[in-house]
Parts: C-alpha cells; structure tokens; sequence
C-alpha cells in the first residue's frame, strides 16, 4: 500500500510539472531542470544507493553530450539514434573508468575518477570534433518519433517523456534484488561479501547504469540546447552535481530533482531576485547578487550541511516519520 502511495505521488508530481508550461513557466528553463535533474538522479544512484562517491561525473554529461551532437550535427543521424548514441558513449567511458577505479575504495576511489575525468576534459579541449574552447555549436534538433522538435512546447514533452521513463528505471533498479544488493555494499561490503556476492562486479555495473543514465542527461541537454561546450566536462560540474545531490536529499529518489531545481533556479532567477531585493531594501549590493551566484550557492550548502544533514526531502521525510511514530 505504501508503495502505491509513492506511485501515486510521483504521478502527481510529473502532471504537475506537465501543466508548467500552460502555466507560464519558460519550458526551456524547465527543460533544462530535468536534464540536471536527471543527470543528479543518475549520480545519486552510485553514490547514494551503492555508496561510491564519484567526483567525474561530469565526464560523462560531457562525453554524451559531444557525441549526440556530433551525430545529430555531422552525421546527420535522427534524433533518437543520435540520443542512444550519446547514451552508449557515456556507459563506453564509464566501463572504462569503472575498470580502472572500482577495486579501490574511498578517497582513492574519488580521486581516480577525477583524475580520469580531467584527462578527458584536456582530450576534449584539444580534439577538433569538438570545437574546443567555441564548443560544437547549431546542433539540429531534428524530430522524434515523426514529431517535430522545433517547437519549444514539443521538445518540452519529449524530454518530460525521457525523464520519466529513466525515473522509472531508477526505481526498479532500487527496488529490485540487483538494488537490494547495492544498498547493503552501501551499508557493509564486507558482510556483502561475506555473503557470497562479487561486489567488484555489483559496484561496477552500478557505475555503468550510472555513467549511461548521466549520458542520457547530457544527451538531452545539448538536443534542448543546441550546443555542447567544455563546460559540461568540467570538473566543477562534478561538484554542482554533488550539491544538487546533497541539497536535495541524498538516497532518496525525489530529493536530486529538488536539489536540481534549488540550483538551477538560483544560477537563472538569483539576478533576478537581488534586483528585487535592491528596490525594495535601497541597498545597492543587492543588484550585483547575481554575479555572486557561487557565494550563495555556498552559503546554501553550508546551512544543509548544518541544518539539513539528509537533505531537503530526507529531512521532510524524516518529519513525516516522526510524526507517524
């Protein structure tokens, strides 16, 4: 019954986020949100349901979203294929690193993956196929399944229909004997072991799902986009990634989409609102607020860490359970 609940309620939640738009919500912004959204869901399943702290992730936002527009721009591939495309170059690289850093643990662990990352990122900056330091700009949104994507408002649903669909393999994933698995190596490797169960091979496919999962954001962010730039394979946006994850709630499955959204929001609306804040105080600091979106996104993660030790949704969570007791 309890699970039904949840269903019901993420149900809820996608025909809410359906109705945005007519709403008056700019579908590109919301867009854009569940593409990070999705990219924080895909990290979260590593690092929060399997414990594996990954600080590359962005290697494979980056790889994906190169290789879908390079098929989408130069190849001329349609727009699903192109998406795959982006898709399997991510899980590609992501074997790869997996297999070079899994039987390690911990900081090392966290530092292969960074160190890999940044090695591609120095690949990429210097590659031709990727316009280096311009970025592979005009990629064709083209059009998916006979609809065409050059309208904003179908391009919108689309990628509301790929989010949901990869939201639902997460859930599986978690709430299957494969997720079980993952969740006690989380809790205790050893005793996993113990068990009889290759946690080198557990961790790895996890790392795999993840690094797909990861591509399909980045895939679908350069389709809304148009673009793909040295931004995406960046080590600091391994880092928002993280925040997103611990704003929102680390190992719950809601909490990376609340967290992409805190973010997100901040980096586009926090001119925005430091104008407001200017005309209504008479300071004149406030009107420079949006050119110090890092200083508040710090002073954010701060006051989680301090106050919000599970997050956003784990302490609403934890509220509700309280409650109930």
């Amino acid at each position: 019954m309890n699970d039904n609940k949840k269903l019901i309620g993420y149900a809820a939640l996608f025909i809410g986020i359906a109705l945005l738009p007519a709403l008056g919500v700019y579908p590109v912004f919301v867009m854009k949100v569940l593409c990070y959204a999705l990219f924080a869901c895909a990290f979260n399943l590593l690092v929060g349901f399997t414990g594996l702290l990954s600080f590359g992730h962005a290697a494979f936002l980056g790889t994906a979203g190169y290789v879908c527009g390079h098929a989408l721009k130069v190849w001329g591939l349609p727009t699903p294929v192109g998406l795959i495309a982006g898709m399997a170059g991510a899980a590609a690289v992501g074997l790869v690193f997996g297999l070079l850093a899994i039987r390690r643990s911990g900081i090392y662990f966290s530092m292969i993956t960074l160190a890999l990352a940044q090695m591609l990122y120095f690949f990429f900056l210097q590659a031709p196929f990727t316009g280096g330091e311009d970025g592979l700009q005009s990629v064709p949104r083209g059009s998916f399944l006979g609809l065409d994507l050059h309208s904003d408002l179908t391009l919108f649903y689309v990628v509301l229909g790929i989010f949901i669909a990869a939201f639902w393999l997460i859930y599986r994933i978690v709430h299957s004997p494969f997720g079980q698995v993952l969740t006690s190596i989380r809790e205790n490797e050893a005793r996993a072991t113990s068990l009889g169960y290759d946690t080198a091979h557990f961790k790895l496919l996890a790392f795999v799902l993840s690094a797909a999962l990861a591509g399909l954001a980045g895939a679908t962010k350069t389709l809304v986009l148009g673009f793909a730039t040295l931004t995406d394979a960046i080590w600091t946006t391994s880092g928002l990634v993280i925040l997103m994850t611990l704003v929102g709630g680390m190992g719950t499955l809601v909490g990376p989409m609340v967290g992409a959204l805190v973010i997100i929001a901040l980096e586009n609306k926090i001119g925005d609102f430091g104008n407001w804040l200017g005309e209504l105080t008479g300071v004149a600091w406030f009107n420079s607020l949006g050119e110090s979106v890092s200083l508040v996104t710090g002073l954010i993660f701060i006051v989680c860490v301090l106050a919000f030790r599970r997050g956003l949704v784990g302490e609403a969570m934890a509220l509700l359970e309280r409650k109930k007791a």
